[in-house]
């Protein structure tokens, strides 16, 4: 769950509810960064101790840095702490971006792959909105911006309890198997056990020993009687590099097609409209919040029966129109604002219908078996590193290029995503893990 600090006017002498509430421009920076600073961290971290944790342990320290980072941002008495507060939180955030998909892929029937990955975006989307309905109601609060904090501690309770009662990955389990981690056989009746759990099914029963069966033997093909673990040149090289190429280009495109920046011109947009809700900034966030939201929900409906190909270029398609067209109303549109509020909604609902979902669901197929733990952690690296690039180059840009070239900027990057998703992406729809290894990748 996201929040946004600023939202709560921290500054302020009468609602702050603190002595030190006269931030600098840069100590102001860092609270509302640091949790992006915090996820970095926890993007590498990921790589280096994601496959020994597992992907179910993984989620639980999540949450549990998710539920200590909350407490200590909304209890703390002085600066120090409450940039603490934020680190611990973005790395609970880093280690969950990594792990829920990875989880999810790896779990869930190939059939329902695209809409229960897809949902984690859903409730990503939910989770911001939920913020921003926290925010609303405390905007007049005195220390607000400690209960807003602080109200992430038990949703993240509940995370936790969650994944506590789920089995681990079968497959992280036949991969431990693999590469010698344990008792190849206590591993294999362990995964047999997990799968028949996830499918609701007795203890060990056939089916679910001729699916890891077939996944080991899947596993072994690959990689012959090889023990070690996936090195990280060898993410580097041959299909691995395949797979990164994609996964990684498509959350890099994901951030440098402006969606941070599109969203800074909602409030002026709408309130040059005439719109009443864009006189107060988290009456604005609501709004694109429940829009988002919804068209997130179309993508979940429809991306295992359309598969991500079509979403993904009707998205991007539509995402470069809206750039475009943003960019004609600031340089010659200016007077027809319902042009501008057009395209914002444009850019939202094919951003949620594409990019938003549809890059992390590529990025939990796409890579193989033996390097997908450290494959998805730099994939997230790659995603927080150019949102913080994104982030800290838009001022700057704006500047310099004024708000109608930066538009078109984002437009002629939004075109090669668009041409970098028809000629590189797969479709994976309807194809298990090892299939698209086998099929896609070599």
């Amino acid at each position: 769950m996201i929040f946004h600090f600023v939202d709560l006017d921290p500054q302020s002498p009468d609602l702050s509810g603190i002595t030190w509430f006269n931030l600098s421009a840069i100590q102001l920076g860092l609270v509302v960064s640091g949790s992006l600073y915090g996820a970095l961290l926890g993007s590498l971290l990921a790589y280096a101790i994601a496959d020994f944790l597992g992907r179910k342990r993984q989620l639980i320290a999540a949450a549990l840095l998710y539920i200590v980072g909350g407490v200590v941002t909304a209890y703390s008495p002085e600066l120090g702490v409450l940039l603490a507060g934020r680190l611990l939180y973005g790395l609970g955030i880093g280690l969950a971006m990594h792990g829920a998909p990875l989880y999810i892929a790896e779990t869930c029937p190939s059939q329902i792959r695209g809409t229960l990955v897809s949902l984690k975006e859903l409730f990503i989307v939910l989770g911001i909105l939920l913020g921003y309905f926290v925010g609303s109601f405390l905007i007049d609060t005195v220390g607000g911006w400690r209960f807003m904090y602080g109200f992430s501690a038990p949703v993240a309770v509940l995370m936790g309890l969650g994944m506590w009662t789920l089995p681990a990955s079968p497959r992280w389990l036949l991969l431990r198997a693999v590469q010698g981690k344990g008792s190849f056989q206590d591993l294999k009746e362990k995964a047999i056990v997990s799968l028949s759990k996830l499918r609701g099914r007795p203890p060990g029963d056939r089916e679910s020993e001729r699916q890891i069966e077939d996944t080991l033997l899947s596993l072994k093909s690959a990689y012959g009687q090889q023990e070690s673990e996936g090195n990280f040149l060898e993410v580097f090289q041959g299909p691995n590099l395949k797979a990164f190429i994609i996964g990684g280009g498509l959350v890099l495109f994901q951030q440098i097609t402006g969606q941070p920046s599109v969203l800074y011109y909602a409030g002026p947009i709408l309130q040059s409209a005439g719109f009443s809700a864009a006189s107060d900034a988290t009456k604005v966030s609501v709004v694109i919040g429940l829009f988002k939201l919804l068209m997130t929900w179309i993508a979940v409906l429809k991306v295992d029966d359309l598969g991500r190909r079509p979403l993904l270029i009707g998205g991007v398609s539509g995402i470069a129109l809206s750039l475009v067209l943003l960019s004609a109303y600031y340089k010659f549109l200016g007077g027809f604002p319902l042009v501008a509020v057009g395209a914002l909604l444009l850019y939202v609902g094919c951003y949620q219908i594409s990019f938003g979902p549809i890059s992390w669901l590529m990025v939990s197929e796409i890579f193989p078996l033996r390097t997908r733990g450290k494959g998805i952690s730099l994939a997230v690296l790659t995603n927080f590193a150019s949102n913080a690039v994104v982030t800290f180059a838009f001022s700057p840009l704006k500047e310099f290029l004024g708000a109608e070239n930066l538009f078109l900027l984002f437009g002629a990057i939004a075109i090669l995503s668009l041409l970098f998703v028809i000629f590189s992406v797969p479709e994976t729809k309807g194809l298990s893990l090892e299939d698209i290894e086998s099929k896609i990748l070599k």
